[in-house]
């Protein structure tokens, strides 16, 4: 059955994947971003785009949308700690007037762009969403705090939603993949060496308790991801809301991701190594085992040379774009 649903944040990169997505299922969707970080050409064809704020989203939305899902945010660990008050105004304060226009609108299913940064340094791997949340940041502290926004308007006003909390989203699906301003992923940092752009790839810290003294992430495709949230809109229960972690469960180290870039791409990678980052935990791995359970997920990508392929296809597509 078609339905329509409103995608805040459309033209970045995790949303304009859904986007399409959605619209590949025969829906109709709406995209809301005001393009501070994301481009206008990022939105799928078929879409409506409207340019504005997620804060004046009650400008456009009505009860002919079934449901929305939620990506606008500042989304920057860095950023957020020289300007947090950036992150409280964009993430906490427009998802605030988010659920006010839900409320008003009547829609009552809503899907949230969550992130991993809500646990913070956590003591146990594989990462499950009973973990304690300390996060270290105030970007993954705006975050658990729209997550408490979000259950209390469950609970008060029946509201069905479902909270994904990815860990390293990658890859590319077709036209649609990574392009952040500054950009501070590792896999797309990487490719930017094998195509001359940056000299080498900053390593920090070889001497984790890890097999090669590097830190091990787990790295999910971002088509995978997408799918994840659909099937969050088929999962979701009024009065209920569900916290689920998006990631393959598998490890792999910066010298495996740096390494595969090389196999993939056939290009040399020098690497420079550089102090530990304060903060960077040795291993991050998710537990997906309640995505799998309760939204009848499964990664359908693990392979990283999968993801690093489809980053490199995106990434030299857009190179004749460069100056």
């Amino acid at each position: 059955m078609t339905q329509r649903y409103l995608v805040t944040g459309g033209a970045g990169y995790v949303g304009s994947v859904v986007a399409a997505h959605l619209l590949e299922r025969g829906h109709r969707v709406t995209v809301l971003d005001d393009l501070s970080t994301g481009f206008a050409e990022a939105v799928p064809e078929g879409a409506e785009f409207v340019e504005g704020r997620v804060q004046d989203a009650a400008r456009w939305l009505d009860g002919s949308y079934d449901a929305v899902l939620h990506f606008a945010a500042s989304s920057q660990v860095g950023e957020s700690v020289e300007k947090p008050e950036k992150y409280w105004e964009n993430n906490v304060g427009g998802t605030m007037a988010l659920l006010a226009a839900l409320r008003a609108a009547g829609i009552r299913r809503l899907v949230f762009s969550s992130t991993a940064a809500t646990y913070g340094e956590p003591e146990t791997v594989p990462v499950r969403e009973t973990a304690p949340t300390a996060p270290t940041s105030p970007y993954g502290a705006t975050k658990l705090a729209v997550d408490h926004m979000i259950g209390g308007e469950c609970a008060a006003h029946g509201l069905a939603a479902v909270s994904l909390r990815y860990f390293n989203v990658a890859g590319a699906y077709g036209a649609y993949g990574e392009r952040h301003e500054p950009e501070s992923h590792l896999i797309p940092l990487v490719l930017q060496v094998a195509l001359g752009r940056r000299a080498a790839i900053s390593v920090y810290g070889e001497d984790y308790p890890t097999p090669d003294g590097t830190c091990v992430r787990d790295y999910i495709h971002v088509a995978d991801l997408a799918e994840a949230h659909l099937l969050a809109l088929d999962a979701m229960t009024a009065g209920e809301h569900l916290i689920c972690n998006l990631g393959n469960g598998n490890g792999f180290s910066v010298r495996e991701v740096v390494e595969t870039v090389r196999e993939v791409t056939g290009h040399p990678v020098p690497e420079v190594v550089a102090p530990r980052r304060p903060g960077d935990p040795a291993v991050l791995v998710a537990s997906a085992d309640s995505a799998r359970e309760r939204l009848g997920w499964t990664p359908s990508r693990p392979d990283l040379a999968d993801v690093v392929t489809d980053a490199w296809a995106f990434a030299r597509s857009r190179e004749g774009e460069r100056p």
